[in-house]
Parts: C-alpha cells; structure tokens; sequence
C-alpha cells in the first residue's frame, strides 16, 4: 500500500488549495479514505473522511470551508480547501480507512493502517 499527498504549498490568508492523495497497492475505489493534519506540537486533526459511495463527513472546525472528493478512476482523494487562514498551516496527511468515532477532533496513527507521508500547507501573507 503506497500513499502519496501532493499540493501542498505557501498560500496567503483567504486563498483556497487543493491537495491530491494518490493510492496504491489495494483496491482504492472500496476504500474509505480519511484528510487529517498535524501542526508542530499538536495531535493528528481528523479533517473528514469520504465513504466508497462518496459520503464524505467533516468536523464542525472545518465545515463548509473543505470538501473531500474522490476519483476512483485516478485512484485519488482530493481535499479543496477555502477561506484559508494561518491557523490551518500543518502537514497534510491521507490514510486508508476511516474510525467509527472521532473523540475530541484528533485520532490517533495507529487507529488506521495506512498513512502518506504528508504535504506541507503554509498559509501566511
């Protein structure tokens, strides 16, 4: 199993991103796939996760600014991101799968078994 995160990039306040997870090595299109970030000192961020049939689930944190999208004929998971602001400046992260619960916002590595290695996002003027 193979992910690769790309997009990541230095955006100014306000400005909107798109990031890629591109997937390998397991039949992607019967996967959950989960977007969560990680900012320096802090705990894994659950973003959402989308469902096989393209339900996708978001925390109330970034409701309505991000969407979760996915093309299984790319194999690829996309995070649109709006309305950026600093304090979403971290590393990007896609995992395989997805929990039944999230507590508190933050998941934890080991609740799934499969992680890219990120993408940095900067958001600063």
């Amino acid at each position: 199993v193979q992910l690769v995160e790309s997009g990541g990039a230095l955006v100014q306040p306000g400005g909107s991103l798109r990031l890629s997870c591109t997937a390998s090595g397991f039949a992607f299109s019967d996967s959950a796939m989960t977007w969560a970030r990680q900012a320096p000192g802090e705990g894994l961020e659950w973003l959402g996760h989308i469902n096989r049939d393209g339900s996708a689930y978001y925390p109330d944190s970034v409701q309505g600014r991000f969407t979760i999208s996915r093309d299984n004929s790319k194999n690829t998971v996309y995070l649109q991101m709006s309305s950026l602001k600093p304090e979403d400046t971290a590393k990007y992260y896609c995992a395989k799968g997805a929990v039944d619960s999230v507590v508190g916002g933050f998941v934890l590595r080991d609740e799934y078994e499969h992680w890219g290695k990120g993408t940095q996002v900067t958001v600063s003027s």
